[in-house]
């Protein structure tokens, strides 16, 4: 499948991810609550599993902020290769926006992280070419998907709406002018309420 997707998990108010993200706190203050519906809650229901299903299916390639992939700020001063481990879930080229260049890092499993400086243009760009038709994913986190919505290039936006307030944290709509998405399925649960969204033709 070719078309560029993006799954998100949100809260009630609009936030992606918490304050003060750090090593101790990736999503930031209280920004896991947003994911309990994939990491382990008992509550979980089939409509979580049919939603991390979609969240999970394997694209050609991805593309993600420096936020997303680290803590780390600035200049590259420590070897950090990402939260993941050894083995990244991506499974294929991941392309990091960032402003401070860095040689790429091939890890377990076919993940090879990229470092582009030259901006999101740039970045999907490499992204499209190599996934060889097998479609690209907006993997976060909120600037990131913010350039990909004012760039109109996402055909396929799926939120997972947890029942939350954060108060504060990453927003991610905000100077995002026309949402131009229509819904074409809903899942629910206790935990979130899963949204997949379809771009609307332009006529």
């Amino acid at each position: 499948m070719s078309d560029t997707t993006c799954h998100m998990s949100i809260s009630l108010d609009g936030f992606v991810a918490g304050p003060e993200q750090s090593r101790e706190h990736p999503l930031g203050m209280r920004g896991h609550e947003l994911h309990s519906w994939h990491i382990g809650d008992p509550r979980a229901t089939e409509a979580d599993e049919l939603a991390t299903g979609w969240l999970m299916r394997p694209r050609g390639a991805y593309v993600m902020g420096r936020n997303m992939f680290g803590p780390v700020r600035g200049d590259w001063d420590e070897d950090w290769r990402g939260w993941w481990g050894a083995e990244p879930p991506y499974h294929a080229p991941v392309f990091v926006l960032t402003h401070h260049a860095r040689q790429a890092i091939e890890m377990e499993g076919g993940t090879t992280f990229f470092f582009v400086t030259e901006g999101f243009d740039e970045a999907y760009a490499r992204a499209v070419g190599a996934a060889g038709g097998r479609g690209v994913d907006i993997a976060g986190g909120a600037s990131t998907v913010r350039q990909a919505l004012q760039a109109g290039v996402v055909d396929e936006l799926t939120l997972d709406v947890a029942p939350v307030l954060l108060g504060s944290g990453e927003r991610m709509f905000d100077g995002v002018d026309e949402f131009g998405f229509e819904p074409v399925e809903v899942l629910h649960s206790p935990l979130s309420t899963h949204i997949r969204y379809r771009r609307v033709a332009q006529e």
